[in-house]
């Protein structure tokens, strides 16, 4: 009797020994799959709130400053305030990043001869001289291959409130890339290697009553 219970505990402790032993290796073997599901995961989960949508969260706005270079520093922020004032939708950074892009938007239409762009853009005066720059280069057969490599700074030259025309004049500098091709694409002027610096002061003007919200380029300068 005790020969058969001493066989059964053995037998007893070698299956307890094999199930911990497959339980063992089935825990450690289910330890990777576990951690490679986190990848998929990552990659289904949906897309984080796009700016401007409800569930986004607002990013902070950073501080605009007229900077103590511009010449009348206190003359162009009272001029700043009172666009404001008479235009409910107006925001100094905005309207900074959209003078970048039309700065942009005007000297890809110049380069490329498309005065309908142009013309959507710039005011009767500035869009009769680039019209006619155009005409004198095609009549020469030239081309312009240029690039805006990148806009470096864009600041707040003037500003003024006359009755209920704003005029703002914005101060870029960018790095432009510039090449004249003749008529048979052979370069004569410029080289695509060689950024130079360009700094141009160009005013928009919008009336704070219009329901277009979009200013115009009244004049361009440089500085």
């Amino acid at each position: 009797m005790i020969y058969e219970i001493v066989i059964l505990a053995a037998i007893a402790a070698f299956l307890g020994l094999r199930l911990y032993s497959v339980l063992g290796q089935r825990s450690e073997q289910e330890e990777d799959p576990i951690r490679r599901s986190y990848g998929p995961r990552e990659q289904n989960a949906p897309p984080p709130p796009v700016a401007g949508s409800p569930d986004a969260i607002p990013a902070a706005r950073p501080t605009v400053t007229l900077r103590s270079v511009d010449n009348a520093t206190s003359a162009n922020e009272t001029a700043i305030r009172a666009i404001a004032a008479s235009d409910s939708r107006f925001d100094l950074l905005s309207f900074l990043e959209g003078a970048k892009a039309a700065y942009a938007m005007i000297l890809e239409a110049f380069w490329n001869g498309d005065r309908e762009t142009l013309r959507e853009l710039t005011d009767d005066d500035v869009y009769a001289s680039f019209a006619a720059a155009i005409d004198a280069r095609e009549a020469a057969g030239e081309t312009l291959d240029n690039r805006l490599i990148r806009i470096e700074d864009a600041t707040v030259h003037s500003a003024e409130l006359a009755g209920k025309d704003a005029r703002i004049a914005v101060r870029f500098v960018a790095d432009i890339a510039a090449v004249t091709r003749d008529k048979d694409g052979t370069v004569v002027a410029g080289s695509l290697d060689d950024a130079v610096e360009s700094r141009d002061i160009w005013t928009f003007r919008r009336h704070v009553d219009a329901m277009d919200p979009n200013w115009v380029l009244d004049e361009t300068d440089q500085d």
